[in-house]
């Protein structure tokens, strides 16, 4: 076991050094097996998404803009911008679909591969910043509902926003350094004969940079996911329990929060999380297998290597992940009445004392919280 580890290490070292390079023709078969699941499956599926996800973003975007009251409260404000995030993200497909198409062939320059992909993981991760606001809003809210009446303004929450989108601009930025193009193995035109003349826009690092870029999606992951989820585990389950211990709902309001809440939480872990681990597994694997290349004695041993289930896997997920950006906004759209609209319904508002609406578009469904300054104790309420 030892001599095995040695062994698989030294491997390691080889390729993080830059040398020796896979051999073409095995590095030729492999891409042939790999991109096979991209050009029959991943492209018509990224082409359904766009269509849907700008749709869909679009249409809630026009709502914000028309029925909601200025300046928007911070619910809106996060809401808006988590729109804004999933519709950039929906713009970035047609070109990967193209690209994807088979044959499967970049035509748009590196400057442009290097964007497509920076865009890509920016956008994703603007999603996840504003779903984690959006969730700490509703917390705010409920469990401390005087604070956020009396504190968070809008500029509050546009100048969260604006530092939001820095941080996921600066999370992104190496993908400008790791991603690029890759030479032809052949020259003359790109067919699907000939494959071996057709130019690959890589979002992942060349061999000799496997090892920095699996540090840098291992960081985006626990950055840009693990935190994020475990700051939305922690509002949205302080959020359940100060409703749940609430006298003034009844056992089928009280369930209703918990099927809100858990609709949230399962859209996030259902998505972004196995995103991230697919990613983490075909990167191992993606390692493993080049350490190993130069030693197969023929393609066919090499091919034999390939672990397909782990490719396979975040191949899916990456079909899959977007579909969170169409679900977004047509959760809120469905069943969120406008926040205007809401305050006939908040018996805070008939008294003059409205609390701020917890109300927003995002992963879970939102819960509208009105309260007075009375001397009986404060219980939220679900709007009709």
């Amino acid at each position: 076991m030892s001599n095995r580890l040695g062994g698989k290490t030294q491997a390691m070292a080889v390729i993080s050094s830059g040398a020796p390079p896979c051999p073409a023709n095995i590095s030729v078969a492999a891409d042939h097996i790999l991109n096979r699941f991209q050009e029959v499956f991943l492209w018509p599926i990224l082409v359904a998404e766009f269509l849907v996800a700008v749709a869909a973003n679009s249409l809630a975007l026009y709502r914000f803009t028309t029925q909601e009251q200025r300046p928007w409260n911070p619910a809106v404000v996060f809401s808006a911008q988590l729109a804004v995030s999933d519709l950039l993200y929906a713009l970035t497909l047609p070109p990967l679909a193209a690209y994807l198409y088979p044959p499967k062939h970049w035509r748009y320059g590196e400057a442009m591969c290097r964007l497509e992909h920076f865009l890509f993981v920016c956008n994703m991760l603007g999603s996840v910043i504003f779903i984690t606001c959006i969730s700490l809003n509703r917390y705010l809210g409920v469990v401390h509902p005087f604070f956020t009446r009396s504190y968070l303004q809008p500029k509050h929450a546009w100048a969260i926003s604006a530092a939001g989108w820095a941080l996921a601009g600066l999370m992104a930025a190496p993908t400008l350094s790791f991603s690029r193009l890759t030479t032809p193995h052949q020259e003359g035109n790109c067919t699907k004969a000939r494959t071996e003349a057709c130019i690959k826009c890589l979002g992942t690092a060349g061999d000799n940079q496997l090892e920095a870029y699996r540090t840098y999606s291992l960081a985006q992951a626990v950055l840009g996911c693990g935190l994020p989820l475990l700051l939305t585990l922690v509002a949205y389950g302080a959020l359940g329990r100060a409703l749940l211990r609430s006298h003034g709902m009844t056992l089928a309001e009280k369930m209703n929060v918990a099927v809100l809440v858990a609709s949230g939480v399962a859209l996030y872990v259902g998505s972004y999380v196995p995103y991230y681990v697919t990613q983490m597994l075909n990167l191992s694997a993606r390692q493993r297998w080049r350490a190993r290349c130069p030693a197969f004695v023929d393609v066919a041993q090499a091919m034999e290597a390939l672990d397909l289930r782990s490719y396979v896997g975040h191949q899916v997920m990456r079909g899959l992940m977007p579909l969170a950006m169409c679900i977004h906004p047509l959760l809120y759209m469905a069943v969120t009445p406008s926040l205007g609209c809401c305050h006939q319904h908040c018996l805070g508002c008939r008294e003059g004392q409205t609390l701020e609406n917890t109300e927003s578009s995002g992963p879970a469904l939102p819960l509208n919280i009105t309260a007075t300054r009375t001397s009986r104790p404060w219980s939220p309420k679900l709007s009709p």
